[in-house]
C-alpha cells in the first residue's frame, strides 16, 4: 500500500514538473519571438536600446571605483598632511572623473527613454496590424464562434506592452548581466562565501514572484469572456446606436450596475493577488536585507581593525550594494520575462489562427462572363449548430438573369447567399460556376464579380464620397462613376441636400458629421452597390428601409439599371419580387418552389398565399 501511495506521489510530481518546464519552454520560445517582432518593428531604436545597455553596464562599476579613489585620495593626503589645496589638486581628477560618468549615464537614460517610447509605438502599429489583418484573413465562422472573440480578447488586450517589457526587461537584464561579472572580480577578492551568502538569499523572494506571475496570468485569461462583457456593457451605455432605447427604457442605472458589479468583482480578485503578493514578498524582502546588513557590518569591522582601507571599505560597500542589487534585478527581470512571455502565447496562439475554408493550390481566375451558376445537392449547417439551414438545395442562375428568393425570416435565404459570396463553403454537394466547383476559383476574383448589399448594410461614418466609392475601392477617386451611382440608387437627391456635397461626413461619430434616415443610409448603401463593376448584384432587402413612393420608383428603373447584370434579390415585399425572371421559395431550408410571379400564383401553393395576404393588408 506505502508504495502504491509512493508511486502515486510521484507520478504527480512528474505531473507537476512537466507541465511547469511546459510552461517555462513555451515562455522563453515567446521571449525570442518578441524580441524578433521588436526587431522588426524599428531596427535603429532597437540598436539604440542596445548601445544604452552596455553604456549602462559598465558605468556603475566605474563610479564604484572612481569613489574608492576619491576617499584613499583624501585618507592619503590627510595623513600625508599636504594642505587643503593640494590635497584638492590631487583629488580633482578624480572628481572630474566622477562628473563626467554622471553626465554619461544622465544622457544614456535619456537616450534610452527616447529609443523606448518611439520602439513602443512602433511596436503598438505593428501588433495592432498583424492582428487586424489575420483578423481579416480569418473565415466568416470565426466571427461566429464566441472563443474566437476570447481569443482576440487575450491577443489584443496587453500585446504591445508585454512586447516592449520583454525588450526592456531583456536588455535590463544583459546589462545586469554585465555589471554583476564586472562586480564578481572585486567581490570575490574579498570574501567569496559572502557573496555565496547575498546571492542565495535572494533566491526565495524569485521562486514567491514567479508563483504570482503564473496565478495572474491565469486569471486574467480566464477572465477574458466576463471582459468581453464590460465591454459590451460600456459600449452600450456610451453608444449612439443604443442611446435612445437605453434612455427610453430607463436601462442606464440598471446596465451600469452591472458594469459595477462586473468591474467591482476583478478588483476583488486583483486585490486579493496583490495583497497574497505583497505580503510575501515583504517576508522574504526582509531576509535578503538581513544579508545585507549582515555584510555590510562584516566590512566595516574589516575596516576598523585595519585590514581594508576606507576606500577599500566605500569600494565593498558600493560593491556590495551593487551586487545584490544585480541579484534582485537579474532575479526579477527573468521573473518578469517569464510571466510577460506567458502574456505573449496568447498573441502567438491568435496569429497562428489559420482559415478553415480550403483554398485551391492552383486556383483559376474567376470568369468574367460567366453562362451559368448552379446549385447541386446544396445543404450546410452553421458551425455549432445542429439544425440544417439549407438541404438538397439545387437551382440554376443563367447570365442576365433576374432571380429572386422570398420565404419566411430564417429559412435559409441569406445563407444561401453566404455560400454563393464564399463567406462559407457547402457541407455537402456543390456550388458550379460555368460547371466549374466554385472552390477551384480564386477567391478574391471571385469576389470581385459580386456585388453585395446585405440587409444589415455597414454604415461607415466618413465621408458620402467614402461610402459609395467603397463599393468599387480601386475607384475611389473616380468622383464622376461615384455621381453616377448614387444616381442610380436616387441618394444624389440626399447627397446634394448636404451640407459639404459629398464631402460630407456622415454619422454622429465624428465632428461636423451629419446623421441620416434610415431611407437615407440605404439609397447610400444601394449606391454602393452600384458602384462596383461587376456580374452578379445580390440585394438582401434593398428597399426595407424605404417609403412606398421611393421603392417604387427605384423598382421601375431597376431591371433597366441592371440591364446587364444577373440580379439576386432578396425580399418580403412582393410588389418587389414580382419583376424577376424567376421566383425561389425558400422553406425549410429548401426550395418548393419556383417559377414565374404568374405561375406561381396560378399554382396556389406558399407562394400564392404569401402573395394574397400581403396584398390584402394593403386594402
Amino acid at each position: 500500500m506505502t508504495a502504491t501511495v509512493e508511486a502515486s506521489r510521484l507520478a504527480r510530481w512528474r505531473t507537476i514538473w512537466r507541465e511547469r518546464y511546459g510552461k517555462v519552454k513555451d515562455a522563453a520560445l515567446n521571449v525570442g519571438r518578441a524580441f524578433s517582432l521588436v526587431w522588426q518593428g524599428h531596427p535603429p531604436s532597437a540598436l539604440g536600446m542596445a548601445a544604452s545597455t552596455l553604456v549602462g553596464a559598465f558605468t556603475p562599476v566605474a563610479q564604484v571605483w572612481v569613489a574608492k579613489l576619491i576617499v584613499d585620495t583624501v585618507v592619503d593626503s590627510i595623513n600625508a598632511q599636504v594642505g587643503a589645496q593640494a590635497g584638492l589638486r590631487a583629488v580633482a581628477p578624480y572628481l572630474m572623473a566622477e562628473f563626467v560618468l554622471f553626465l554619461v549615464n544622465a544622457a544614456n537614460q535619456q537616450a534610452r527613454d527616447y529609443a523606448e517610447h518611439v520602439l513602443h509605438a512602433q511596436i503598438n502599429l505593428g501588433l495592432n496590424s498583424r492582428i487586424i489583418r489575420k483578423a481579416l484573413a480569418l473565415d466568416l465562422s470565426h466571427f461566429e464562434n464566441a472563443e474566437y472573440y476570447d481569443k482576440l480578447e487575450n491577443a489584443r488586450r496587453e500585446a504591445d506592452w508585454r512586447s516592449l517589457q520583454i525588450v526592456n526587461n531583456g536588455f535590463y537584464l544583459i546589462q545586469n548581466l554585465i555589471t554583476l561579472l564586472s562586480y564578481s572580480a572585486l567581490l570575490l577578492t574579498f570574501s567569496p562565501l559572502l557573496a555565496l551568502i547575498l546571492f542565495l538569499a535572494t533566491i526565495p523572494a524569485f521562486i514567491v514572484q514567479n508563483r504570482f506571475s503564473e496565478l495572474n496570468f491565469r486569471v486574467l485569461s480566464w477572465r477574458a469572456p466576463e471582459a468581453r462583457r464590460l465591454h459590451y456593457l460600456e459600449y452600450l451605455l456610451t453608444n449612439l446606436d443604443a442611446v435612445k432605447e437605453v434612455k427610453l427604457f430607463g436601462l442606464g442605472e440598471p446596465l451600469l450596475q452591472r458594469y459595477e458589479g462586473l468591474f467591482a468583482s476583478f478588483l476583488d480578485e486583483d486585490r486579493a493577488i496583490a495583497w497574497r503578493r505583497s505580503l510575501a514578498s515583504l517576508g522574504w524582502g526582509m531576509l535578503t536585507s538581513l544579508s545585507y546588513y549582515a555584510a555590510y557590518a562584516w566590512i566595516v569591522f574589516r575596516a576598523v581593525s585595519g585590514v581594508i582601507t576606507l576606500g577599500d571599505m566605500t569600494l565593498y560597500i558600493g560593491v556590495f550594494r551593487g551586487s545584490q542589487g544585480m541579484f534582485q534585478g537579474i532575479l526579477r527581470g527573468i521573473n518578469s520575462l517569464y510571466e510577460n512571455g506567458l502574456f505573449m502565447s496568447n498573441l502567438f496562439a491568435f496569429l497562428e489562427l489559420e482559415p478553415q475554408m480550403a483554398l485551391a493550390t492552383q486556383p483559376r481566375p474567376a470568369p468574367r462572363n460567366f453562362r451559368t451558376i448552379e446549385f447541386r445537392n446544396v445543404a450546410f449547417r452553421y458551425p455549432g449548430q445542429e439544425d440544417w439551414a439549407l438541404q438538397n438545395v439545387n437551382l440554376t442562375i443563367h447570365a442576365g438573369e433576374k432571380i429572386a428568393l422570398v420565404g419566411m425570416n430564417g429559412a435559409g435565404k441569406t445563407t444561401l447567399i453566404k455560400l454563393l459570396t464564399r463567406l462559407y463553403d457547402p457541407i455537402a454537394g456543390q456550388i458550379l460556376v460555368d460547371d466549374i466547383d466554385l472552390r477551384e476559383y480564386d477567391l478574391a476574383s471571385w469576389r470581385q464579380q459580386i456585388g453585395v448589399i446585405f440587409q444589415d448594410f455597414v454604415r461607415y461614418h466618413l465621408s458620402a464620397s467614402e461610402n459609395i466609392g467603397f463599393g468599387q475601392v480601386e475607384a475611389l477617386g473616380d468622383q464622376a462613376r461615384i455621381a453616377g451611382a448614387a444616381h442610380k440608387s436616387g441618394a444624389d437627391s440626399v447627397i446634394d441636400g448636404l451640407p459639404e456635397g459629398y464631402e460630407t461626413m456622415l454619422g454622429r461619430w465624428f465632428r461636423s458629421g451629419r446623421e441620416l434616415s434610415g431611407g437615407e443610409w440605404q439609397k447610400v448603401a444601394l449606391a454602393r452597390a452600384f458602384m462596383r463593376d461587376c456580374q452578379l448584384l445580390v440585394l438582401d432587402e434593398p428597399t426595407a428601409a424605404l417609403d412606398a413612393e421611393n421603392e417604387l420608383r427605384i423598382f421601375q428603373q431597376f431591371r433597366e439599371l441592371i440591364a446587364d447584370k444577373t440580379a439576386i434579390l432578396i425580399s418580403h415585399r412582393f410588389s418587389t419580387v414580382r419583376m424577376a425572371d424567376r421566383i425561389f421559395v425558400i422553406e425549410n431550408g429548401g426550395i418548393s418552389e419556383q417559377g414565374p410571379h404568374a405561375e406561381l400564383l396560378a399554382q396556389g401553393g406558399t407562394y400564392a398565399r404569401l402573395f394574397t395576404l400581403q396584398a390584402e393588408s394593403y386594402r
